[in-house]
This record gives structure tokens, C-alpha cells and sequence, in this order.
């Protein structure tokens, strides 16, 4: 479970106080029906690979808050997931009177869509550790794609396997799916496995 003693000290290790109701606020998000996988046990997973890697962070304290809030808002009708999650913990930000941190938070939280290099080892290594399930064992991994297509229940068959083969030709096709070093070492080799796997199976269901 997502612990509101641990937000509160995150907060105070940022320098101020968690806004009223934002952790209750939080808690709720994750926890909606529709969050097959953008959920608790993400964020929490996130939570565990921070604690073990923390040391690789420059700013500690943003990764972590960052972390918690990169999927605030997740509704996969809308395309501006990312900067809307943003947009509610900054607004948090401000109310906490933690501005200066405002646009570093930003950055990394917009570094979770995935669309280009993240810039700096803070950006890279909340970028790695949102990515760490593609790394799963074989199980796990399965179980995270039937969560995903779970997420997008409303989207036909046809449209989805497209759509999702897509993305994970896009995701084989990176450079490198991980880019703090210990973090490559241990998980870029299973993660393309697990995605051509993924995309083998997508492959031969629209043949």
C-alpha cells in the first residue's frame, strides 16, 4: 500500500509541508477501477526500484515525488496524460510554496512519455525505473500486457493489436530502452526480449 508517512516525509525532505487532502487526493487516483495497470502496484513498484537505486538520483526528493505523481492523471481517451500529472504536482508544488522546484519536476515527469532522450541522470533514471516491467520475467511480463489491453477495454481488437504492435516496434527500434548503466546491464537484454515476444504474438494473432 502506498504509505501517507512516507508522502508526508518526501514533502518535508523537498522542504515544506504536503498540500491538504493531496496524498487522500492521490491515493484515489491510483486506485480507480479502470487502473488495470497504472495503478497502486505501479507506483509502488516504482517506490521499491527507487529505494534500491536511489543513490544513482541527483535530486533524490524530486525522482521520488516525480515517481509518485508521473501517472496521476491516466485516461486513455486523452493524449495529454503526462502534462496533466505534471500540471496537478506542480499545482502542488505551489501550494507546498516550492516553486523553484516547479520546472525541474516537469521535466521529469514529462520524461515519461517516452518520446525522446531524457536529459540528465535524474530524467534517465525516472524514465528507466517506469519502464522496469517491460524487464519482468516471462510471467509477470504477460500479465502487464493483459493489464494494458485491459486499459484499453474500449478500443476493437484490430485497432488495438495495430496500435500496440506499433508501439512496440517503436520501443525495439530505441537506441536503448534503459540509460543509467547498472540499470542497462540488468534489464535492457530481457526487456527486448520480452517486447519481440510481445510483438511475435500480435504478429501472428493479425496474420
Amino acid at each position: 500500500m502506498l504509505e501517507p508517512s512516507r508522502w508526508q516525509t518526501l514533502w518535508r525532505q523537498l522542504g515544506g509541508e504536503a498540500p491538504p487532502g493531496s496524498f487522500d487526493e492521490l491515493r484515489s487516483a491510483y486506485s480507480g477501477p479502470e487502473r488495470h495497470y497504472h495503478g497502486v502496484r505501479h507506483i509502488e513498484a516504482c517506490l521499491a526500484h527507487f529505494d534500491r537505486w536511489r543513490h544513482l538520483a541527483e535530486h533524490a526528493p524530486l525522482v521520488e515525488l516525480a515517481l509518485w505523481t508521473h501517472d496521476l492523471v491516466y485516461d486513455t481517451h486523452r493524449q495529454d496524460n503526462e502534462a496533466a500529472s505534471a500540471r496537478r504536482a506542480c499545482q502542488w508544488l505551489g501550494e507546498a510554496g516550492l516553486d523553484e522546484h516547479r520546472t525541474a519536476l516537469q521535466e521529469l515527469i514529462l520524461a515519461t512519455c517516452h518520446q525522446q532522450e531524457p536529459q540528465g541522470a535524474d530524467a534517465a533514471l525516472v524514465v528507466d525505473i517506469d519502464l522496469s516491467i517491460l524487464a519482468s520475467d516471462a510471467v509477470v511480463y504477460s500479465a502487464y500486457e493483459a493489464a494494458i489491453r485491459a486499459e484499453y477495454a474500449w478500443v476493437p481488437e484490430p485497432l488495438f493489436r495495430a496500435g500496440r504492435a506499433k508501439l512496440l516496434r517503436q520501443l525495439l527500434a530505441m537506441p536503448a530502452l534503459y540509460h543509467q548503466a547498472p540499470l542497462a546491464e540488468r534489464w535492457e537484454e530481457p526487456a527486448r526480449r520480452n517486447l519481440q515476444a510481445a510483438l511475435t504474438t500480435l504478429e501472428s494473432q493479425s496474420a
